[in-house]
């Protein structure tokens, strides 16, 4: 298949080969932060520079879910099945209620105001996990260009019960995509760097999880080129897909690359659903793109 390029047998076996790459949908600026809603067999990922957050449902129908949507990037759903989202344009972390209302989780850490929250997590103890680079405050293309208030780039955990944010790790240049192994013992982080082609790291780190609260013990999984590693997924077995400039990694826990789904547009992110977890949703560039796989995904949906 032209879309798939297998660099380890392994990887033979995790793609159909009667399934090719679909373009769902195109027309936007930077698509980001699909997140599907099995209940509603729907997507909804986020236009960044145009402001707006869009719902894909199976059968094909694009529309709008929001607009203006505060530049949104990354998004999840907490253990109640509500959308959280990492909002560049008001510097926060929100929940989008059941009833459509909105509610600002964090903005602040030690009334100094995040940078613009990327990319988030909800672990299985309802405790919510996200990153904070500066990519929404650097220009108004993304969100509103202002000065950093924080010292540095740093990923946070929200307590589910207490409210509390806490820094969890703060020694990445630019840390951005996130997911949990299966069992929840180790969190991967993609560094993206300063830009693609310039010196820094732009690679996926392994960290692991301790008393559900810390991390520890960090090792680089795997160098991602070409391009900047950026959202990520966990499968149910724990092999790896990162976004890339020419589509999407697949990569083993240990960071051996099997195969890439080549893609015609830098990958920003990816997650998997459907009614089996089994199709794989890419955002990339202008579209969103999807394949079906012979792996289902890790996690809620």
């Amino acid at each position: 298949m032209a879309d798939v390029e297998v660099l380890d047998p392994l990887f033979s076996g995790f793609v159909l080969g009667n399934a090719s790459l679909e373009r769902l949908w195109t027309g936007g600026r930077w698509t980001e932060g699909p997140v599907y809603f099995a209940d509603a067999r729907q997507l909804l990922f986020s236009d960044i520079p145009n402001d707006r957050m869009l719902r894909w449902v199976e059968g094909g129908e694009v529309s709008v879910f929001r607009q203006p949507a505060r530049f949104t990037n990354g998004h999840a759903r907490d253990v109640e099945g509500r959308l959280v989202s990492c909002e560049h344009g008001s510097r926060s972390l929100t929940r989008t209620e059941l009833d459509g209302t909105v509610t600002v989780l964090a903005d602040r850490l030690d009334e100094r105001r995040l940078n613009s929250p990327n990319d988030v997590v909800v672990k299985s103890d309802g405790s919510i996990w996200f990153t904070d680079p500066p990519y929404g405050i650097l220009t108004d293309y993304e969100g509103h260009k202002a000065t950093p208030e924080l010292d540095g780039c740093y990923v946070f955990r929200l307590d589910p019960v207490t409210g509390s944010l806490d820094v969890v790790v703060d020694d990445m240049v630019r840390p951005n995509g996130l997911a949990f192994s299966t069992d929840e013992t180790v969190l991967y982080v993609t560094d993206s760097g300063n830009s693609p082609g310039a010196p820094g790291p732009h690679h996926v780190r392994a960290f692991e999880v301790r008393d559900g609260r810390r991390l520890a013990g960090s090792r680089v999984v795997a160098e991602v080129a070409p391009g900047n590693p950026d959202g990520l997924a966990v499968d149910d077995e724990d092999f790896l897909w990162c976004s890339a400039e020419d589509g999407v990694h697949c990569l083993s826990p240990d960071g051996v690359v099997l195969g890439k789904i080549r893609v015609p547009e830098t990958v920003s992110n990816c997650t998997f659903g459907g009614p089996k977890r089994n199709r794989l949703f890419i955002t990339a560039t202008t579209s969103v793109y999807a394949i079906f796989l012979n792996r289902r995904g890790s996690g809620r949906l």
